[in-house]
Parts: C-alpha cells; structure tokens; sequence
C-alpha cells in the first residue's frame, strides 16, 4: 500500500496533527521546551517535539524561515532559496527545450530521465548560489501534484532525502496553487480574496482564492489548454520553438493581420468559465492546409515572402481569438467572483503564457472594465519554477501546514503518494460544464476539502 508523501513518522497521525493544529499559536521556543518537559506530554510526541523546537525557533523572527524549493512537475528541473520576508536568494531552472523539440512535446520518460540528470546539479547550484548549505534551511518544499507521475517522483525523491539527512521539516506543494500564490511574493498588496487565472500549457483555471488553502473553482480546461494550442500551433508553423512556442507564435502574430482569417471563438454557446482550444486547433490546421502552406519541410527561416505573411496572418488570427476566449471566460468569472465576494480588488494572472505581452494587455483591460486591478508575476516566475515553490511552502509552513522529516534510511522502493490529478479547489455550482468532454477524473480529494476538512476536525 503506498504511503503518504509527507507522513508523520514513528507517532500517530491524530497526534501530530493535534500538536500541528497548536504550532501557529506558539511563538517562542521555550514555550514548546516548557510542553516537552511537563509529565503530562506523551513519550510518543517526543519526536514531533523536537521538529516543533527547531522549526520554531526561527519564529523568534518570522522573516528569518529559509525555504529550498523544488519543482519537476513537467519539462522544467527547477529550484530555489526563498527567506519569509520575500528575499529570493536564489533560482535555478534546467530546461528540456531540445527534447521538445526533438519529441515534439512532452515525452515522460525521456522527461524523467532528464530530471534525473539534472536533479542534484540543480539543487546543488541553488544552494551554491544563495551562499547556504542545508543546515542552514528551515525546510523543503516540493511538488507532489498535480503533474507527470515519472517527473514529480524525482522532485520528490531528492526532497525526501535532503529533509531525512538534515532532519528537515517537508512541505508538499500544489502545483497550481504556487502559480497562484507567487503574485504575493512580488506584490505585497495583494491580499485574499483575489481572483486568479492560471493559464500554462497543461492547464486553464479560474479559482477564486479566499484565503490560504480555500479555493474555489469557477472555470477549468475541458480539454487542451491555451499554452498547448500555442505550442501546437507554432510547430505546424514551422517555427523555432527552442524557446518556446508561445513566445515564438507571439513575435510573428505582430506581422500579421488578426482580422485575416476568419476562426471561431470556442464555446460561446455555453455559459460557464471553462476552457477549450482543441477545436481552434482543428481550425487551425483545416485553415494551413487550405492554404497549401509548406509548413511541415520549410521552416519559418526559410520561407518566401508571402509564406511568411501568409503565417503571420494565420498566428495573428489564431491569437486573437485564442485569447478573446480568454476574456470572455474572465469577464463572466469577474461577475460571479464580485456576486460571492464584493471585496475582490485583484485579478492575478500567472503560469507561461501571462508572459505573453497580448494577454496581459487584453485582460488588463477587461480587468479594469470591472473595476479590478490585473497583477502578474514577472515573466521568470510565470513558468514552472522553484521560487514559486518555495513561497508557498513558506506560507503553508507559517500556518502549521508542514510535516517532520522523513527517514534518513528510506528504501529506494518506497512508493509515494503522488497526485498526479489533484484538483485545487471545489467547483463553484454555477459553473459545472455541461461539455460531455470535461475531464472529471479525480485520483485525490481538492487541496481545499483536505485543508478545510482538517480544520473542521481541529
């Protein structure tokens, strides 16, 4: 049976997290050495003690909690060294690019296996540059989900041992909600509630965030998301993704006429916030061969002068619409996130494709018809990163939401519990697709029912 990623060893669950449920409130160190050493704490919380102790005793000032981050839920090798008050002492990303382009996407082996090469090289370099080595972290964040099964495994992997050797506390991450939580790194004011919109090449989400760990899900991808159809669409192309397809599809788009070809808008006929891009993509590749373009043998380098137009119109067209669709879905989830909380002042756009310059610009303006203010990230802590990681460990760690170290002599078949679909908040009823082809799988309960469960029985 597999165990917990992050399970609480050599004492019971209920125990640690009745003792966890009470981390938040102590402040000092002494108060917890004070707990250890009345007759009425039980030998078998001893060892939760001592985790308590040390994590608590960078509380004597909050700013001080250094956090190593790690991320490989996907193509990307990252990590990163982030301090609670916002410093981020490091960041180190190993790309997959020449794979994506070799295989023409994701390929998870091969994506695993490039993890592991780079894993420990990546570690290592973060530490090296934040001028720190592991004794002097406070904890590990990692993510557990959701993501590629065969590439999260390595992340956590490397995680679990670093916390077992350096009796480390271990945060397990969301994917997702790093994404969502970044913009509070950079952007202090903002502040719960907000709306997000996480847009990447796996995923389109809408969540209303009210508060650490309690989300709400007010639109999702049905099935491809907007970076996979920008990515799809600049190889038929015939463009130079090593740098992505987005960025790529991006440039080119300012030579075109959007207005050119004629593509649908996906979904208008239903009215929810979800997202679909397989039919523009279908649109997409009917309108190229329609045009007898020579997109599979002649590169965009290559290409006439009318080839070239011919493509810039067609990546003009496709952007246009791919991302009015966008702000059709925001503005609907805009009105029903004010209609449940009045309050929302934030629209927080996050994930590879809000370093798209069109994107920001076009959902700034839908923000701001509603009265809202768009943040995002820098370009650099948009996609898949460590920093990210490391926040939202340290978050979660400052709550109580963290567990004690792992085993130092953990056998190398130790099955984890990775969550590989793992929702991140509960869907809003307003919102449930009707689309016959939504994804409806669920492996994991919603990071949300786990947290909000477990403060209820607190």
């Amino acid at each position: 049976m597999a165990a917990s990623i992050l399970p609480a060893p050599s004492l019971s669950r209920f125990k640690f997290l009745l003792l966890r449920s009470f981390m938040p409130r102590l402040r000092k160190p002494s108060l917890i050495s004070l707990l250890a050493n009345r007759s009425l704490i039980s030998p078998s919380l001893k060892p939760c003690l001592t985790v308590a102790t040390r994590s608590f005793s960078s509380f004597s000032s909050r700013d001080d909690l250094v956090m190593l981050g790690i991320e490989t839920s996907c193509d990307d090798t990252a990590a990163a060294v982030v301090r609670s008050d916002g410093q981020i002492l490091s960041q180190v990303v190993s790309s997959q690019a020449d794979l994506l382009v070799k295989y023409g996407g994701v390929a998870p082996k091969m994506a695993e296996e490039a993890h592991a090469l780079a894993i420990d090289k990546v570690v290592q370099q973060a530490l090296d540059n934040a001028k720190l080595t592991e004794e002097k972290l406070s904890a590990v964040a990692v993510t557990i989900g959701p993501g590629l099964s065969l590439c999260l495994r390595v992340g956590v992997q490397k995680a679990r041992r670093i916390a077992g050797k350096f009796r480390l506390p271990i945060v397990g991450v969301h994917h997702m909600e790093a994404h969502a939580l970044v913009a509070r790194l950079v952007n202090k004011k903002v502040q719960f509630p907000y709306l997000a919109l996480l847009i990447s090449g796996g995923h389109n989400l809408l969540i209303l965030a009210h508060s650490l760990g309690h989300y709400v899900q007010l639109g999702t991808t049905i099935d491809d998301a907007i970076g996979e159809a920008y990515d799809k669409t600049a190889r038929w192309l015939g463009l130079d993704i090593r740098k992505g397809g987005g960025p790529a599809l991006e440039e080119l788009a300012l030579e075109g006429d959007p207005t050119s070809v004629k593509f649908s808008v996906p979904m208008r006929q239903h009215k929810d916030c979800n997202f679909s891009y397989a039919g523009l993509k279908t649109q997409v590749r009917l309108a190229i061969e329609s045009r007898n373009l020579p997109t599979e043998n002649v590169p965009i380098s290559s290409a006439s002068s009318d080839d070239r137009r011919s493509r810039a119109d067609l990546a003009a067209s496709f952007q246009r619409v791919a991302v009015l669709h966008l702000e059709e879905r925001c503005q609907r989830a805009m009105e029903w996130a004010l209609k449940i909380e009045p309050s929302i002042k934030y629209l927080v756009v996050s994930g590879g494709v809000a370093s798209n310059r069109y994107v920001r610009s076009r959902l700034n303006d839908v923000a701001g018809r509603n009265g809202l203010e768009l943040v995002c990230p820098p370009p650099r802590l948009c996609t898949d990163n460590g920093v990210m990681i490391a926040w939202t460990g340290i978050e979660h760690y400052l709550m109580g939401r963290f567990d004690p170290p792992p085993p130092p002599d953990e056998p190398e078949d130790f099955q984890y519990d990775l969550r590989p679909r793992w929702p991140l908040g509960e869907e809003y009823s307003e919102g449930r697709s009707v689309a016959r082809s939504v994804k409806r799988a669920r492996v994991h309960p919603s990071l949300t029912s786990i947290i909000q469960g477990s403060l209820t029985e607190q």
